[in-house]
């Protein structure tokens, strides 16, 4: 049967150069092959099991860490070294991949793992991801349009099952990481201590847990969580904001805005229970507050002690405020209004796939 490649990746080609070896070695391997009679003429499909190369690329000299996002949709990637430490970063804007057909996209996505892939064996490095085994997208009229419309449009378990496809096939190592608290860690503790975003910051926590470091919660956020004075502070602020939505929802004409209203106000009193509890705690247990958390990380409860009582968002892009409270311990400094930050630029994906120097060259990290 004579058949002609479609392009110089076409499997057939790896196919016919197996069945080449095998003739000239008498090694042979199995394959499998399915005749289907369609409209008078024969068709054959081929399965074959591609030949694994030698990982060349391992987590022995670091790692290219990357954190999927969906708002703003792009991809974090932050460079670390083998001792753990941030030497380079970068963030991908994917946006102007919704708009394509999937056929298009998946063509856009291919060229992208080629790049990132191309990129760690140009740093000698492995990969580091998430292992996301299902992703939530959201139900209808939560308030979450724009969002629910993102994560149905892009799926970024794809796109890494491209990336580690194409990792196999070069021979780079590819490490996956349990998720569990990964952006919550990055943002409280690297984002203001190096000065970056909260995904580069996320990016960063993938990389260091894919070379196997812990993350110890830093003594200053361990004392602000035995604060009494601090956490009654916090609670306080969920009080006015409770006080708030509530007020908004009952203005709220719009069903699905007072659905996003309304589980706003169901954080907020989850993140009111949880500080009422650690306040108790406190008089009950004077050598700490590690009774409180019950089955809350430290990570969860200081995500809900320190954002939104200390920067006045739940998610917010700037996390330099907290710098104070990370480094020095001074609760009293910290402003809650947002100050804008210049770190963690995009750039288009365009522009990525020109060629490698237009991947940077990686922003180093603040010193």
């Amino acid at each position: 049967m004579l058949r002609e490649p479609s392009n110089n990746k076409d499997k057939w080609i790896t196919f016919m150069s197996m069945l080449l070896e095998s003739w000239q070695t008498k090694n042979y391997s199995a394959y499998t092959v399915e005749l289907k009679l369609r409209e008078g003429e024969i068709y054959g499909s081929v399965s074959f099991e591609l030949p694994t190369p030698e990982v060349k690329y391992t987590k022995e000299n670091g790692v290219i860490a990357i954190d999927t996002n969906a708002s703003p949709l792009h991809l974090a990637i932050a460079e670390v070294s083998k001792t753990g430490e941030l030497l380079s970063y970068q963030t991908i804007s994917l946006h102007n991949l919704l708009g394509l057909s999937q056929n298009s996209k998946d063509h856009q996505e291919w060229i992208l793992a080629h790049k990132i892939v191309d990129l760690a064996i140009q740093k000698n490095k492995a990969i580091a991801i998430e292992n996301l085994k299902k992703l939530k997208k959201g139900r209808r009229g939560n308030g979450k349009a724009k969002l629910r419309k993102i994560l149905h449009q892009w799926n970024a378990k794809k796109f890494l099952q491209k990336l580690k496809r194409v990792a196999m096939i070069k021979g780079v190592e590819v490490v996956e990481v349990n998720p569990a608290y990964t952006s919550v860690i990055g943002m409280l503790k690297y984002a203001p201590q190096l000065n970056i975003d909260k995904d580069v910051a996320g990016a960063y926590l993938i990389g260091r847990r894919a070379l196997g470091f812990k993350e110890d919660t830093p003594e200053n956020y361990e004392k602000l969580l035995k604060d009494r004075a601090y956490l009654e502070f916090a609670l306080k602020r969920y009080e006015e904001r409770e006080k708030e939505l509530t007020e908004l929802a009952e203005k709220e004409t719009n069903e699905y805005k007072r659905n996003a209203i309304k589980s706003g106000l169901e954080n907020v009193e989850d993140a009111k229970k949880l500080l009422t509890s650690l306040i108790q705690s406190l008089q009950s247990e004077p050598s700490g507050c590690e009774g409180a958390y019950g089955r809350n990380p430290a990570w969860q409860v200081l995500e809900v002690a320190l954002l939104f009582p200390v920067l006045g968002r739940v998610l917010p892009r700037d996390l330099s405020p907290l710098k104070p409270v990370l480094v020095e311990g001074v609760w009293d400094r910290v402003r809650s209004r947002l100050v804008p930050s210049e770190a963690g630029g995009t750039v288009p994906i365009r522009d990525f796939q020109n060629s490698l120097t237009d991947f940077g060259p990686l922003h180093p990290p603040p010193v």
